[in-house]
């Protein structure tokens, strides 16, 4: 562990012996094609239960791929693969029915009396006061809350975010990195972000895995609480670019080999 900087290297997270529970999320040997190309080449992963993984990753890396296959939205065959029934995706487009008042959306496939759930997950949200409204009146971090309110009223095992709040502004932005740390801390998903903003994965992750080429080439577990996380900051920003071969934490290059694939 670096004192310094608060975060351990990957060869200490690996060496670095403690018992740990089940995991949430295993791939072992995980690979997928397109035609010649494999965009995810043997990949193993394990994800806690109440972890919180950032995933960055160039365009054409692998990330939308991994994300679809923990999603179940891509079939797996013949692979070790084993992810919970219990999960929910939140996507970049809120992605509500707009002929559905916003609790109608949140409950949607649940059965019952689905209708207490729904408005209790609007409250817990802040969008208590918008339970009978339509989804093209909420503002963009609204329609956003309305898609957490909707994937954690099914309380998932697993949480996967597929970069929910790349659209926003800065300040809305801010907030809702507040919200969903305070839903994980209520809930205790394993959640998964994919995200292309290295300020993002650091302020709300415990560990980061960088993604190129369908492999995991670097992991960074983050040690110091959430709100001391500024003095060090800059340095693990610095070292997850290298990986990525950046300089600008909010513009990732491209991999252009397998930008078409993913």
């Amino acid at each position: 562990m670096d004192a310094r900087l608060g975060f351990a290297t990957v060869d200490t997270a690996i060496h670095h012996a403690h018992p740990h529970p089940e995991p949430v999320v295993r791939l072992r040997g995980f690979t997928r094609r397109f035609g010649p190309t494999a965009v995810i080449d043997g990949l193993d992963l394990d994800i806690a239960p109440g972890e919180f993984i950032a995933l960055l990753g160039r365009s054409g890396s692998g990330k939308t791929t991994l994300l679809r296959t923990l999603a179940g939205l891509d079939e797996v065959r013949g692979q070790d693969v084993e992810v919970p029934d219990s999960r929910a995706v939140v996507f970049q487009d809120a992605r509500l029915l707009p002929w559905k008042p916003v609790w109608k959306n949140v409950g949607l496939g649940l059965k019952g009396d689905i209708r207490p759930r729904a408005e209790a997950a609007l409250r817990e949200v802040g969008l208590g006061h918008r339970i009978d409204a339509w989804p093209l009146t909420l503002s963009g971090g609204e329609a956003q809350r309305a898609a957490l309110a909707r994937a954690l009223v099914r309380e998932p095992r697993l949480l996967l975010l597929d970069e929910p709040f790349a659209a926003l502004d800065a300040l809305t932005r801010y907030r809702m990195h507040d919200l969903v740390l305070s839903l994980w801390r209520a809930h205790r998903p394993a959640v998964l972000i994919v995200t292309h903003d290295v300020e993002e994965a650091i302020a709300l992750a415990d560990r980061v895995l960088v993604l190129d080429r369908g492999r995991i080439v670097a992991e960074e577990r983050i040690a110091a609480p959430r709100g001391e996380r500024a003095s060090f900051s800059a340095r693990l920003r610095d070292t997850l670019l290298s990986h990525l071969g950046g300089d600008d934490p909010r513009i990732l290059p491209f991999a252009p080999t397998l930008e078409a694939a993913e």
